[in-house]
């Protein structure tokens, strides 16, 4: 975004905050490793529209995580407490990472890069998760990220009838196939690391005697929990992973990250299929049908980041790098909220045959 467009936005938003009027939004978060300090910055600014506020929040892995914290700070401490919960959290994930193995090289400090291809921890890591499990390199089943999530948020607070928003984090159950939607009184630390949990990077997280791994795999995220949830019919979605790439992955990394992409998003691109039909359905009866539900969708993303960054690059959480994509999902919700406030409750602003069809 150059200067003369964000001086812009940021004078007619200025502007227009003292014009809206009050909005409510339901928000679909994806996962995507250390990717998701994009997704961090997009609710920070959104947390600074005091006429917006939020009924559900449907999350998978990195998403679930910001969820937990943003679900946390807002019954503690209101919109600044969010955001406060936020950064804290962010902060402590760079500072666990710093004291780990998976840093940039000198070389990539030097030239700016997000990428950790020349990194010896990383080169070894990839080789490992390809030859063995995590039950095998990691016996203990070491994750710096669960004592980060101990330490961001307190679950009664989020269990307690105090919480503003429903909270939903989805998993994948190994041994059924399905996905399980954690809600508000069901949150635990094992439910959200069980969302984040990458199969080739950690063991299966165990909760109720079952055994789950990534939400992605089957929801990332899962949209039904907010469309029989929830009485607001908006879902604004915060896309982490690339529906289209321009170019034919040609690395094994790339290869493998390419999968993984269309896997995770390929249960959002069938419910976005059933949501189109639903909404082809209302517009095409003459007549009220009662049972079925109106959804308005709504999208935030920044592909052309998101496509310029490496897979390894999900792994580092290098601070530098994290604000980076912290601002750039500012900078992309400081648009949206520009060209679409007004749509909320009433559109839906993304086209849904085209974005997802």
């Amino acid at each position: 975004m150059n200067e003369h467009v964000e001086a812009k936005a940021m004078r007619q938003s200025a502007e227009a905050i003292t014009q809206r009027e009050a909005r409510t939004l339901n928000l679909a978060l994806q996962g995507g490793g250390a990717h998701g300090a994009f997704t961090w910055g997009v609710l920070d600014r959104l947390l600074d529209e005091p006429k917006l506020s939020f009924e559900g929040i449907v999350a998978t892995s990195a998403g679930a995580m910001n969820a937990a914290v943003m679900a946390y700070g807002l019954a503690e401490g209101g919109r600044s407490g969010a955001q406060a919960a936020l950064a804290n959290f962010w902060r402590r994930v760079s500072h666990a990472a710093a004291s780990g193995p998976l840093q940039p090289t000198l070389f990539d400090r030097i030239t700016g890069s997000r990428a950790l291809e020349y990194s010896p921890a990383f080169i070894m890591l990839d080789m490992i998760t390809r030859l063995m499990s995590p039950y095998q390199f990691n016996p203990f089943n070491f994750n710096p990220l669960r004592q980060v999530l101990e330490q961001s948020i307190d679950l009664d607070a989020i269990r307690m009838s105090r919480c503003p928003v429903k909270l939903n984090i989805c998993a994948t159950n190994v041994r059924t196939g399905k996905v399980k939607v954690f809600g508000n009184d069901e949150v635990s630390v094992d439910a959200i690391m069980a969302s984040a949990c990458l199969p080739f990077l950690f063991q299966a997280v165990e909760i109720d005697g079952e055994a789950y791994w990534d939400g992605g795999y089957m929801g990332n995220p899962a949209i039904f929990p907010l469309i029989y949830g929830c009485d607001t019919p908006d879902v604004l979605v915060v896309h982490i992973n690339p529906i289209e790439r321009a170019e034919v992955p040609h690395t094994a990394s790339e290869i493998l990250n390419r999968i993984n992409e269309i896997s995770f998003n390929s249960s959002l691109l069938r419910e976005m299929r059933a949501v189109a039909f639903v909404t082809h359905l209302i517009d095409a009866a003459s007549a009220p049908l009662p049972n079925l539900k109106r959804i308005f969708v709504h999208g935030i993303s920044d592909d052309e980041t998101m496509t310029s960054l490496s897979v390894s690059s999900k792994l580092n959480a290098d601070w530098g790098a994290l604000v980076d994509l912290r601002d750039r999902g500012r900078q992309c919700a400081e648009l949206w909220l520009l060209e679409n406030y007004q749509d909320i409750g009433s559109r839906s602003t993304v086209d849904i045959s085209e974005r997802y069809l």
